[in-house]
């Protein structure tokens, strides 16, 4: 069908400290991803730079945000959430997608947070998990739960500028992370449980037209995570399958990283002092990882120090 894609290994860059992996207690999240049978010392997700090149990522587990600066990891909020998704604005704001909570905005100096939105109509959401902003500050995100081929009603959903929110599309299977195409005409949505990349044509006023199926992917447990690079191409964790695949602008495979570090790649981002390294959270192994690309990213979060 596609010719075998170009393979390049991944290192660990960085590990979660001993002093930060909590073993001892399990949360209602561990227990429910983990049906009780095993604890986790921390579940590595939404890693996004700020303009000075400190490196924010999350911890679903134990409803952590850590800021990793010159390869230190502390503690920037420790709070009763549960934190998917993570996203640093340019003027320093931090988005995060929590689970428990909904849409939250981070103040970068305190810790403190304020809910942007918990709820459609009324009703609370299901379990939101990733999020995509665009150049005007347009929001988009999954709201995920516990949706699947038993419960197809996952949603993705927009809130623009105006505090408006929009259903832009649902029942879905376990919508997970997300991304805009270059020119914000297209929104990329990896679709877990249904093991597939959605493509959702935007129109001129936000709505949706014209989604389907773009890429069709096997085993693991499904795309989770995803950003693009400069050329357009697609970067998607292969959560499950211990990789991370660069599809190009057609959806055909043209590289694929992988790592024996663990098999729960869940998310990546762009970083570095040219915008060439792309780094990954691994989450059963509690790390960053790392790998050098030809291809710089396309979302400018730059790691001047090198994380």
């Amino acid at each position: 069908m596609f010719k075998e894609p170009a393979q390049v290994a991944a290192k660990i860059h960085l590990s979660l400290p001993q002093s930060l992996r909590d073993n001892d207690r399990q949360t209602e999240w561990s227990a429910a991803y983990t049906h009780g049978k095993r604890l986790m010392h921390s579940f590595l997700e939404g890693p996004s730079f700020d303009a000075s090149g400190r490196l924010y990522c999350v911890d679903v587990a134990r409803g952590r945000i850590f800021r990793i600066t010159d390869g230190v990891f502390d503690v920037f909020a420790n709070y009763d959430g549960e934190p998917n998704g993570l996203k640093v604005l340019p003027d320093g704001r931090i988005l995060v997608a929590d689970f428990r909570l909904g849409l939250l905005q981070f103040d970068a100096d305190t810790g403190e947070y304020e809910v942007l939105v918990d709820r459609f109509h009324s009703e609370k959401f299901k379990g939101i998990n990733d999020l995509a902003v665009g150049r005007d500050g347009t929001v988009y995100f999954t709201d995920q739960g516990s949706t699947g081929l038993q419960d197809p009603t996952g949603r993705v959903f927009r809130l623009n500028p105006d505090g408006r929110l929009q259903l832009l599309l649902g029942g879905l299977l376990g919508p997970n992370g997300l991304v805009l195409n270059r020119e914000e005409t297209e929104l990329y949505v990896a679709a877990t449980r249904g093991n597939n990349i959605l493509r959702l044509q935007l129109t001129q006023f936000g709505d949706v037209t014209k989604a389907g199926v773009f890429i069709q992917m096997s085993g693991g447990i499904g795309p989770d995570g995803m950003t693009i690079d400069a050329a357009g191409n697609l970067v998607v964790a292969h959560i499950g399958m211990g990789c991370v695949w660069v599809f190009d602008r057609k959806g055909e495979p043209i590289l694929r990283i992988v790592t024996d570090a663990g098999d729960r790649i869940s998310n990546l981002t762009y970083g570095g002092k040219d915008g060439r390294t792309l780094f990954m959270t691994e989450a059963d192994s509690g790390s960053i990882l790392s790998v050098e690309m030809e291809i710089s990213g396309f979302y400018r979060e730059w790691a001047p120090n090198g994380v």
